[in-house]
């Protein structure tokens, strides 16, 4: 058995051609037919890079780092000026021990000032010292995060087979969606390809693309309507009348275009009623004197999809139990530490080697060992 220095030689000397052969098995797997009906879940999950939390900086944490050591740097001058007002109460020992402890603080200050200045020049206001690609993240439990990567995977539906995987250090997953289906797409060459997400996911102009590229999109919408939360009806309470180009709203009203801006590069169109100030639901409409609605000029993109979704109620449900296996899978495997390997390049490659044994484990306990191997040797 060769020990870890030689298999993480190995690692670092031949990154890309283990990707290559983490690639070529699922092409693999493609000729043995163990991909299904063209449909995959696509998720993103954080795994823990080797940089500890207390090596990130951003710009909340230098503040908080640098007023912590201000605070430090107070207290001891206090302690020295005590002890130059009342030397026979302070022992000679802890007036040493106390200038050491300030030199050291005044040491630290100095590092963190340089540490800003790297920030500043840093292009997402992030620094993590021991691996330089590493970026803290937020995770799904309330003032939790990790220093690390995020990690996206498309899974077959019907095997729970991994067809491609990426390593990205953003911390979310809005605008990943086009570029995961594509390249799905391409390795099942199939025209075909049914892409189911969570709502991370949703992204107008991600789906628009999804779409030009003949990809189907199950990504449902974040419920995140301030009027719904407040009582009120929200936009989906306005019906959209394709040939008159305008809503009807709740009342019976119709809410016609009024004008057209570019929000964000975006062009969205505005439309509201002009018998809001008299209307009799005014209350649960709106506190404003009119109800302004808001259409994206490919907004039909987003209500076709929702459509689908309704049309697919167990679409949540086949995402959540193909893509979340598969990393629960890997996690265990990893341990709390999961990557073991410094920058971006290197983790890809550790990644990789992952993909590729959860494959082929999956494909033995599918397929059979003797006929996967008589299968690699053709």
């Amino acid at each position: 058995m060769p020990d870890f220095k030689t298999i993480a030689d190995f690692r670092r000397d031949n990154g890309e051609a283990i990707r290559r052969v983490c690639r070529e098995f699922v092409l693999l797997c493609r000729q043995l037919q163990l991909f299904g009906d063209a449909t995959v879940a696509i998720d993103g999950s954080k795994f823990k890079a080797v940089n500890n939390r207390d090596k990130n900086f951003t710009d909340r944490k230098l503040a908080a780092r640098m007023q912590q050591l201000e605070d430090s740097i107070a207290h001891y001058l206090d302690e020295l000026d005590r002890a130059d007002r009342l030397p026979a109460d302070v022992a000679e020992v802890r007036v040493t021990h106390l200038k050491d402890k300030l030199a050291t603080v005044r040491t630290q200050a100095k590092k963190l000032a340089e540490i800003g200045s790297r920030l500043e020049a840093a292009p997402d206001r992030q620094v993590s010292l021991t691996d330089p690609d590493a970026r803290s993240m937020a995770t799904s439990g309330r003032g939790t995060g990790i220093v690390g990567y995020n990690v996206q995977t498309a899974v077959d539906v019907q095997h729970h087979l991994i067809i491609e995987h990426e390593v990205t250090n953003v911390g979310h997953d809005r605008t990943q969606l086009e570029m995961m289906a594509t390249r799905t797409r391409d390795t099942l060459e199939d025209n075909s390809l049914t892409v189911l997400a969570d709502r991370g996911y949703f992204s107008g102009e991600q789906i628009l693309a999804c779409e030009q590229a003949g990809i189907t999109t199950l990504v449902p919408k974040p419920l995140t309507s301030g009027s719904k939360a407040d009582g009120r009806f929200d936009k989906r309470d306005f019906v959209y009348d394709a040939e008159r180009d305008e809503y009807r709203c709740p009342a019976g009203e119709r809410a016609i275009w009024r004008f057209s801006t570019v929000e964000k590069g975006l062009t969205i169109h505005k439309y509201w009623p002009s018998a809001c100030p008299t209307c009799p639901l005014k209350a649960r409409c709106t506190p404003a004197p009119y109800r302004r609605v808001a259409r994206w000029e490919h907004e039909a993109v987003l209500e076709r999809m929702q459509q689908r979704l309704d049309r697919a109620p167990e679409a949540s449900r086949l995402r959540r139990q193909t893509a979340e296996h598969p990393f629960g899978t890997l996690k265990a495997w990893m341990g709390s530490t999961h990557f073991l390997t410094k920058t971006l390049p290197r983790v890809r490659t550790e990644m990789s080697l992952h993909v590729l044994a959860y494959n082929m484990k999956r494909v033995m306990k599918i397929f059979g060992t003797q006929p996967l191997l008589q299968a690699m040797r053709a």
